[in-house]
């Protein structure tokens, strides 16, 4: 065993994957802290559509409460509308 670990010191692709595991470990780092600076961020965003798109169907004749429906039967359309209350 004392001869693996002369073997293993002398030997240079021992220091090689050594060397690449801690590239590895670095990389997984950063990747880590970059995630977490970029998650609070795309909460944001996705939170400032989700808004929006709040804010659009309130506006439009579909979030003011009443529901419209066209039934279109060979040469006949008849249009019905009908209100929930609110």
């Amino acid at each position: 065993m004392r001869r693996f670990v002369a073997l293993l010191m002398k030997s240079k692709s021992g220091a090689t994957a050594i060397e690449y595991g801690l590239i590895a470990a670095l990389v997984a780092i950063a990747a880590i802290a970059g995630m977490q600076a970029l998650g609070g961020s795309l909460n944001t965003t996705f939170q400032g559509v989700s808004d929006n798109l709040d804010n659009a169907i309130a506006n439009s004749p579909l979030g003011t409460g009443t529901d419209s429906s066209t039934t279109t039967t060979g040469a006949d359309t008849s249009t019905t509308t009908t209100s929930t209350g609110g």
